[in-house]
């Protein structure tokens, strides 16, 4: 989907005439529902002129333009993405054009970029361009049949050559080049070896159509190459229920493909339960014998986690791992399978603040998106980890959904958990403590097994047996707590930005881990702060714990659930979740009591806990004994 399409001809006459970028803008309210900033509207005004206006005159007036063209399944758009005949085979011809208005910038490393306008470095144009080339091509499979029909080019139009001089070191290949101000001819002579001057204005409009008409799912290449870097390098065993939960798949996919029959899979697991490594088997499986699958989850962090496990070799591969709100425009059935990972954060619908108004106005749910784009969906969720107002994903719900829509249901229910040292005793004690269990807290000591289940009086002791766990015993350790203190943004200093101490009692003060999309000198980024060892020293919340363990944890209690007469009470005024604090009284405590089972439940050999309030805390360490 573009803002705008037409022939460079057309679109550089509304260009000269000062229409083009009110026309961008009027085409952005309609589709986004939102009027686009002031920044991206000067920048249409500044790139798009100078660029239709070397087109025309290499000659290629008639080529078919697709402007801010939106990527299948992903938010990402090209700046332009030009339709036409190749002059040599006559067949149709794509290249995705990213247009950069710098005139100075500077290669850092690898591929990143350093320009005087952004504060962060920046990705090197011909590689951002050279992603969204393999990217297309990965995600359309009759591009994937001819991926000599895609090509990317890089334009830096305001540029000379001294002033990206480094930037030219950069290798140039079929899906990636640069050009600047310097190399017009260049770049004229490149666009005519792609795209046939001499072809009329009904050819280019013929590739246009065809290229819009594209279906979009994983193709073969991707899929062979997911298979053998998942598979290959991470070898899961999957015991008893969990093994039943991949033949109950792999048997529904069998039915669609003989019967066209449809059936959800629900996979119902506490903390632990092995429900992740099922989704990754699933997904190196199906990869395998070369089936339409992609793995989708709720959450960033997760998501971004995933794609660093299974494509740390080959990023490509990291394109199969999506998000829930990625299918609104998705067609019926584009996937053989959709594996819908932390499936109890599915949400009531994916409109966002910036869902395009064409998008909003006839968006529906959310699990009937995700139950429409596969032939078999499968949900792997835990109903006792809902921390969020919204978050809807439950067995009863997906059951309604798929009897809605005429699908078979198959339920598999994971026993044991592998989290925690394996320890359902553990796992028993953090529900009886927390009251979601219907028998009352127990001491540990007569549950306990060789899981650590430690209190601290303070929050320096429970700093210090992290420690000592960790020197002693080898591991990893992280201290989380309860969404209690303010977080703020990183603050400037003299040496750089760094973490605000936040979370503050008495005289002991932590950063809470980096907020997402804000990088920190010397700390991970959010999406890492579990498993990168710098995110030692930080605190870690809800969202950035959540779906992911370390050997040794400390959970800080804060004043938002306090023990009161034999029972819990949770107090909203204590809470800073924004999102938390948005439930009514009923659901606040159950989304808070959930917030804490889960950081309770996130180490793997053992847990160490304290509270903020005296009489919580006498409870905790009777409790912990």
């Amino acid at each position: 989907m573009a803002l705008v399409r037409h022939s460079a001809d057309h679109l550089l006459a509304e260009a000269k005439a000062g229409q083009l970028s009110g026309t961008l803008t009027e085409q952005a309210r309609h589709q986004w529902g939102h009027r686009p900033g002031q920044s991206e509207i000067d920048s249409w005004a500044r790139s798009l002129g100078p660029f239709l206006a070397d087109l025309v005159d290499a000659g290629l007036g008639a080529v078919e333009v697709l402007l801010e063209h939106k990527l299948p399944h992903s938010p990402k758009r090209v700046d332009a993405l030009l339709c036409g005949v190749h002059p040599r085979t006559g067949e149709a011809s794509y290249v995705l054009v990213e247009l950069k208005q710098w005139s100075k910038a500077e290669l850092l490393a690898a591929d990143l970029v350093r320009i005087a306008s952004r504060r962060d470095p920046v990705l090197h144009p011909v590689e951002q361009v050279r992603r969204y080339c393999e990217y297309l091509v990965d995600s359309t499979p009759a591009l994937a049949d001819r991926p000599n029909a895609v090509h990317g080019i890089a334009y830096l139009h305001n540029a000379d050559a001294a002033g990206v001089s480094t930037l030219r070191q950069y290798q140039p290949s079929q899906f990636g080049a640069l050009f600047t101000m310097d190399d017009k001819a260049k770049l004229a002579d490149r666009l005519r070896s792609l795209l046939d001057p001499a072809a009329d204005r009904d050819a280019a409009r013929r590739s246009a159509d065809e290229f819009l008409g594209f279906e979009h799912a994983p193709t073969k290449p991707l899929l062979d190459l997911a298979a053998r870097e998942i598979q290959e390098r991470e070898q899961f065993v999957l015991l008893d229920e969990q093994q039943v939960a991949v033949e109950v798949v792999m048997q529904a996919v069998e039915r669609a493909k003989a019967a066209a029959t449809r059936t959800v899979v629900v996979v119902l697991g506490g903390p632990g339960s092995g429900k992740s490594v099922i989704a990754l088997s699933l997904l190196g499986e199906l990869a395998r014998r070369g089936r339409r699958v992609h793995h989708a989850t709720g959450s960033s962090a997760f998501t971004n986690t995933m794609r660093r496990i299974a494509g740390r070799r080959n990023r490509r591969v990291q394109t199969l791992f999506k998000y829930f709100n990625d299918y609104m425009e998705s067609e019926a059935r584009e996937l053989d399978v959709l594996i819908c990972d932390e499936a109890h954060r599915v949400r009531e619908t994916s409109v966002k603040r910036y869902t395009p108004r064409r998008l909003r106005e006839r968006a529906g749910r959310q699990i009937d998106e995700l139950i429409n784009v596969a032939s078999v969906p499968v949900f792997l969720l835990d109903e006792n980890q809902t921390v969020r107002p919204g978050e809807m994903g439950s067995l009863a719900e997906i059951t309604a959904a798929a009897e809605s829509r005429g699908c078979r249901l198959e339920v598999v229910r994971l026993s044991g958990q592998f989290r925690c040292g394996g320890s359902d005793a553990f796992d028993t004690w953090v529900a009886r403590l927390l009251g979601l269990d219907r028998l009352p807290p127990v001491p540990w000591s007569r549950l306990g097994d060789d899981f650590v289940v430690a209190s601290a009086a303070t929050p320096a002791g429970l700093d210090a047996w992290l420690r000592q766990r960790m020197d002693s015993h080898g591991g990893t350790g992280r201290l989380s707590a309860g969404y209690c203190w303010r977080w703020s943004d990183p603050e400037s200093t003299p040496d750089g930005r760094r973490l605000v101490e936040d979370v503050v009692i008495g005289g002991w003060r932590r950063p809470w881990n980096a907020k997402p999309g804000q990088r920190v000198p010397d700390a991970p980024e959010s999406y890492y702060w579990a498993s990168d060892e710098r995110g030692f020293g930080q605190v870690g919340c809800i969202y950035t714990a959540q779906r992911f363990e370390y050997d040794w944890s400390g959970v800080i209690f804060g004043p938002d659930l306090v023990r009161r007469d034999g029972r819990w009470i949770a107090r909203r005024e204590h809470s800073h979740d924004p999102a938390a604090k948005k439930a009514d009284d009923l659901e606040f405590g159950r989304l808070v009591r959930n917030t804490y089972k889960v950081l309770l439940t996130r180490g793997m050999r053992g847990t160490c806990v304290y509270s903020t309030d005296p009489e919580t805390q006498a409870f905790l360490e009777e409790m912990a004994g």
